[in-house]
């Protein structure tokens, strides 16, 4: 069981140290700390459990440190930055296990631009060494990347050549799209195994600049005085450079200390304060119960700050995130996800007007952002999504997202009881999909004036008026309802996992591309792909031969 909740002081591969504005996330693999038996973190390489400790240093940096305008990004080894994702890890991990480390990795890397897009905050990376795959990737996440010019240090993605895989987490695209590298040197630049050293690596705009040794700190040290003294010079690139940039955080106050989440679990469930997971084993599915907020919850920043991560918008969505990594890494045979709620949509609706009210406020902005994130990490998550819709249910404001983001939805139509749904001020774009859209913008590419009409409708919509709208698949009667559930759910994990995951990857982000849907669309078919074939971990793979005296046997067929 992995378990995805850490803090700083339970960090074994990183040092995550605060000097005012500026934060260090220093990088200290230790090589015997695995996550499971068979390998060892030499060089900095690193496991799931490295990256589920960079990915809560980040999500704390927002919440916990609101002063830090720069984060520097570094290693304690000398001479190596970081070697990539362990081979031998990926080598003896099971496929599956294998394309979720892939997708959360860069999942983190995805969280580290949207914290310098929407909240101003400054990534560099500070290359005191060689940084190759996965090293170099997180690297192309950051803002800047310095590269320490010793004679010997270089920057490299050599999956193509050593392992007959790909650059899992983003790497490629990031290369043309985000850094806007050549085709024809990031061509040779990927099928080069030692990649490039400082100066042609600045040429090439691999990186940003190098330094001697003797003043690679003064020089990353002076960077950082410049992004504190906000002269722009480490302004977003990339992609990023030709979106509006939010400005540098200024100094606010204490942040929000983000504590453990708190659940109770059994064999077949897992309860939290707002939400629950209800395992059917034997039909391999699970109901996901998210619990609305309660009626007196706070309408002022002050009240907001004071109840700090027990504010249900935090809470409920720190839980919901923990409960979906649980679901994809630990219930692999788990094929559909049955998304209920429970609740007053009143109360819903009054968190919504409150948050979007306040949405300048630091705290409230970065606790909307994290609800998009929550919410794209279900978009992402390799499972069937089906919403239930009966009596006594809150899908309305920012939980109506989760109807939106399943792949269909059911809603009782009875005679005897009130079933409602609704929207509010923030679902016309506070929680963009990876495509850059609104859920309902994606749903309605056909008649785009449908999405507006749905945001202009005043009040909540029952059934027939859902149904009318297009807000709903179905709407089954109360004669039909159990029966029609029933089927849905026995027909849905009948068919075949493999093709329901390319399916709904297929499915999910209709409308324009973006280098976020072009990252998670190739991750999820060409990497389910490419782990799959014998040139990579059949017995003679690459992959498979990595360290021995072997050398990999290709097929030279192309497919």
């Amino acid at each position: 069981m992995i378990n995805f909740q850490t803090s700083p002081d339970q960090y074994k591969h990183w040092k995550l140290s605060l000097d005012g504005p500026v934060a260090k996330l220093s990088m200290d693999v230790q090589e015997d700390e695995t996550l499971a038996d068979g390998y060892k973190l030499k060089l900095n390489s690193y496991d799931l459990g490295v990256d589920i400790e960079l990915a809560d240093a980040i999500q704390r940096i927002r919440f916990e440190h609101p002063e830090v305008r720069a984060v520097v990004v570094t290693s304690l080894k000398p001479r190596i930055f970081c070697a990539g994702a362990n081979i031998y890890m990926l080598g003896t991990s099971s496929h599956a296990f294998k394309v979720n480390f892939c997708k959360f990795t860069n999942e983190t890397r995805c969280a580290i631009e949207d914290d310098s897009r929407h909240s101003g905050r400054r990534y560099l990376a500070a290359l005191n060494g060689t940084a190759s795959g996965g090293g170099y990737e997180l690297a192309i996440a950051c803002d800047k990347i310095y590269l320490v010019d010793d004679g010997n240090s270089a920057v490299s993605l050599p999956e193509v050549p050593l392992l007959g895989v790909l650059p899992g987490t983003g790497g490629l695209t990031r290369l043309v799209d985000k850094r806007k590298v050549r085709r024809d040197r990031a061509d040779v630049f990927s099928t080069l195994a030692e990649g490039l050293k400082g100066k042609r690596a600045k040429e090439w705009g691999l990186i940003d600049d190098t330094f001697a040794t003797s003043k690679f700190q003064e020089a990353i040290d002076d960077r950082v005085r410049q992004i504190i003294d906000g002269d722009g010079s480490a302004k977003a690139t990339g992609k990023d450079a030709g979106e509006p940039q939010a400005q540098m955080p200024a100094l606010r106050g204490a942040g929000v200390k983000l504590n453990s989440l708190e659940f109770e679990s059994s064999v077949d469930a897992r309860d939290y304060k707002y939400v629950s997971l209800k395992v059917h084993r034997d039909k391999r599915y699970v109901d996901l119960i998210v619990r609305g907020p309660e009626s007196d919850a706070p309408a002022s920043t002050d009240e907001i700050q004071n109840l700090g991560d027990a504010y249900w918008p935090l809470r409920a969505y720190r839980e919901l995130d923990d409960a979906l990594l649980h679901l994809r890494v630990n219930e692999p045979e788990i094929g559909l996800v049955c998304i209920r709620t429970e609740g007053s949509i009143d109360n819903v609706l009054a968190v919504d007007k409150a948050i979007g009210a306040n949405r300048d406020h630091w705290l409230i902005r970065e606790i909307i952002l994290n609800m998009a994130r929550v919410l794209r990490r279900l978009d992402l998550t390799a499972k069937s999504f089906f919403a239930m819709v009966e009596p006594g249910n809150c899908f309305a404001g920012n939980l109506f997202e989760l109807l939106l983001a399943s792949d269909r939805s059911y809603m009782l139509n009875s005679p005897d009881e009130t079933v409602e749904i609704a929207l509010s001020e923030l679902n016309p774009g506070a929680f963009p999909m990876s495509n850059g859209l609104t859920r309902l913008e994606s749903r309605f590419l056909a008649e785009p004036k449908k999405a507006y009409e749905a945001f202009a409708h005043d009040g909540p919509f029952d059934t027939e008026a859902a149904e009318e709208f297009g807000l709903v698949t179905f709407a089954p009667d109360d004669l039909d309802w159990e029966d029609e559930i029933r089927v849905a759910i026995e027909e849905r994990t009948s068919l075949s996992p493999d093709a329901l995951t390319g399916m709904e990857a297929s499915l999910r982000f209709a409308g324009p591309e973006t280098m976020d849907t072009k990252i998670y669309g190739r991750l999820t078919a060409w990497q389910n792909w490419i782990f799959q074939r014998p040139n990579a971990v059949g017995p003679n793979g690459a992959l498979t031969n990595y360290g021995k005296p072997t050398q990999a046997q290709f097929d030279f067929k192309r497919t």
